[in-house]
């Protein structure tokens, strides 16, 4: 492992600091334990660190993966420990694993070597592979700043995936073909195929990060966690993982709304408690009883924008839209780009929000001049025919980044709809710098709604709890 032993502590400190610095939060008391970490885990076996500083730093299975980048940045894989003031710091040190004889053809004789570790199945044996492949097939051409080293050359030329069948039959050996036993190799294949394309693409990091800095290359090597992936960039692993987030959100959405009803005042007066009550104190009524009031679950209507320029973000919340049917007694969802639609009938329970949204788009009339955003028609046909759906009784949630196509924004006309309703948010996805900006209405809109930046999973969560 690539590290000084007599700057231990510093290193951590980075270490810890990165991992803060893409996302994952880290307390205080997380770094002590981190530190504690040293003191009780083998240092010379690198998965048993790994391993234990995950336990300390991380709290959700979603932030491995960008973990696990870093891990590999700041504590590399090497032969041997590193002592402070050695000259071979790097870890480039250390004999490769293979015996190349001159003359052979290297790349065949890494295809050999690899389908040898692939069988066999040891991890450990595989990085060093790993490392040796980048060291002798990904070189590129020399830069100003140094060696350049790409993981794709080394894949291409080893090509790995090709290598299936010979694993297959290494591994099922006699075995009946289409049983349960070719289903665990096929998945144990897989597996390692992964598991060396990713150690290629570390070992491409690490050497990278020695000729750049780590600083540099984590910053474009970690992915931003999903819940601080902007909506409007969301690509479709990162909404699934936000479909995952989505509906533990809508539940707290409906406590929230659910507990402002609860503490509002109280019902009506129970006169027959009052008087029962009042005989200790001589008939007067010291204490008055009231009748329970019953809580409903709240009514919910959703405006979304679905226009081109927001379909990450519209996609986002009708996910929560279906989410939310779960909870409000009565959700209503209307979409609009130049023309507004009624869209709850394409969110009845089990549906698939990926069929919903094609449906949407097939079917909902939200387009009645030239499919560009129109928010003031927009307000304007929805006060004209749902009217009614806004009460005293009634949330409205306005989702969009209130870009108006330099059109007549509407705003009298949301401004009527928000003081006819319980309460009123708007969800921008647009970042509060830009708002007012170009045709963007969202400052003006900002004075008869309360105006929300949500770019991402982590401001939404923020909105629920302060709601």
């Amino acid at each position: 492992m690539v590290t000084a032993v007599g700057g231990l502590p510093g290193h951590l400190d980075g270490f810890v600091r990165a991992v803060r610095e893409a996302g994952i939060p880290v307390g205080i008391s997380q770094a002590v334990d981190a530190a504690e970490i040293l003191t009780v885990v083998d240092l010379l076996d690198r998965e048993q660190l790994r391993h234990g500083l995950a336990a300390v730093l991380l709290q959700r299975a979603a932030q491995r993966q960008s973990y696990d980048v870093l891990f590999d940045l700041w504590w590399p894989l090497g032969d041997r420990p590193v002592v402070e003031g050695d000259a071979d710091a790097s870890g480039e040190g250390g004999e490769s694993t293979l015996d190349v004889p001159d003359g052979a053809a290297l790349a065949q004789l890494m295809r050999d070597e690899l389908l040898r570790l692939l069988t066999e199945g040891d991890p450990e044996e595989l990085r060093r592979f790993a490392r040796d492949a980048v060291d002798q097939l990904g070189q590129g051409q020399p830069t100003p700043s140094g060696q350049s080293y790409f993981s794709y050359r080394v894949l291409r030329a080893l090509s790995p995936d090709t290598l299936v069948a010979q694993l297959l039959a290494g591994l099922l050996g006699d075995a009946d073909r289409g049983g349960l036993a070719e289903q665990v190799a096929r998945q144990t294949v897989r597996d390692r195929v992964s598991a060396f394309k990713s150690a290629v693409e570390a070992e491409v990091r690490r050497r990278t990060a020695a000729e750049k800095g780590r600083d540099r290359v984590a910053k474009n090597a970690v992915r931003p966690l999903a819940d601080q992936v902007d909506f409007l960039r969301a690509q479709a692993a990162d909404l699934a993982e936000l479909r995952r987030a989505v509906t533990p959100l809508a539940r707290r959405l409906a406590v929230r709304l659910s507990a402002r009803r609860r503490m509002g005042r109280q019902g009506r007066l129970d006169f027959r408690k009052t008087v029962r009550a009042s005989l200790a104190t001589g008939g007067v009524p010291v204490v008055t009883h009231h009748k329970p009031r019953k809580v409903h679950k709240p009514e919910l209507v959703v405006l979304c924008d679905i226009s081109g320029s927001v379909a990450g973000f519209s996609h986002f919340t009708l996910m929560l839209t279906q989410a939310l049917r779960e909870h409000f007694s009565g959700v209503r969802a209307f979409a609009f780009v130049d023309s507004t639609d009624e869209v709850t009938r394409f969110f009845h329970p089990g549906v698939d929000v990926a069929d919903a949204i094609a449906r949407i788009g097939r079917e909902a009339q939200v387009v009645a001049y030239d499919g560009h955003s129109d928010y003031g028609t927009a307000f304007e046909v929805f006060a004209d025919r749902w009217a009614s759906a806004i009460g005293p009784k009634t949330s409205l949630l306005v989702l969009g980044d209130g870009r108006t196509n330099y059109r007549q924004p509407g705003v009298p006309v949301l401004a009527d709809l928000v003081r006819r309703a319980r309460s009123a948010h708007w969800l921008n996805p647009e970042p509060r710098r830009l708002w007012g900006s170009g045709d963007s209405a969202a400052d003006r809109y900002g004075e008869v709604i309360d105006m929300v930046e949500c770019r991402n999973a982590a401001q939404l969560t923020e909105f629920v709890t302060t709601l």
